[in-house]
């Protein structure tokens, strides 16, 4: 389980993303690269992570469903992720 204040962290770069993505736009079509740099650091999407839905991991994620391979695994093996079989052969 990530830490309370990451998963927090995280959700504050995403609000600010959010808020300053139109200016942000306007100002790359600019090329008003001074005003760029005056903007806050987690205003640029690049900084946000992609995060576990449950448990705020941010290594071993899974884009299509959103999860990290622990998680992952714990609701396939529960049958809770519908297609999701354990291979055998």
């Amino acid at each position: 389980m990530a830490r309370k204040s990451l998963i927090a962290r995280q959700k504050r770069r995403e609000r600010i993303v959010k808020k300053y993505a139109e200016k942000r736009k306007e100002l790359k079509e600019k090329g008003d690269y001074e005003a760029l740099q005056k903007l806050p650091r987690d205003s640029t999407a690049i900084r946000l992570n992609n995060r576990c839905n449950m448990s705020g991991r941010v290594r071993g994620y899974y884009r299509k469903f959103g999860l990290s391979r622990l998680c992952f695994r714990e609701l396939a093996l529960q049958g809770k992720i519908p297609g999701v079989v354990k291979s055998s052969w």
